[in-house]
């Protein structure tokens, strides 16, 4: 899971370019949520992305990057406040 956890539904990830049925479920949960993660923390080199910067992005990428059935339910997750963001 971790090797392939920036692999996208449409191949356009890393390292080899999986993409639809070659990327098991455990790697697209992970993926997202990986996505998710990264943009609301604040980096060394860049301010943590508000949640609607973040549920944009992912929201954007449903069907294309990320599987449609993760982000509905970390959307969900998200807009219910089960996911905290840093300012909240």
């Amino acid at each position: 899971m971790t090797l392939h956890h920036h692999e996208r539904l449409d191949g356009s990830g890393y390292p080899d370019g999986l993409e639809g049925d070659e990327l098991t479920t455990e790697v697209r949960i992970l993926g997202v949520v990986d996505v998710v993660e990264a943009m609301s923390t604040r980096r060394p080199y860049r301010a943590a992305k508000s949640k609607e910067e973040t549920l944009e992005e992912i929201k954007n990428g449903k069907e294309n990057k990320y599987d449609s059935e993760v982000v509905d339910i970390l959307v969900r997750m998200i807009e219910e406040g089960e996911v905290v963001f840093g300012g909240e």
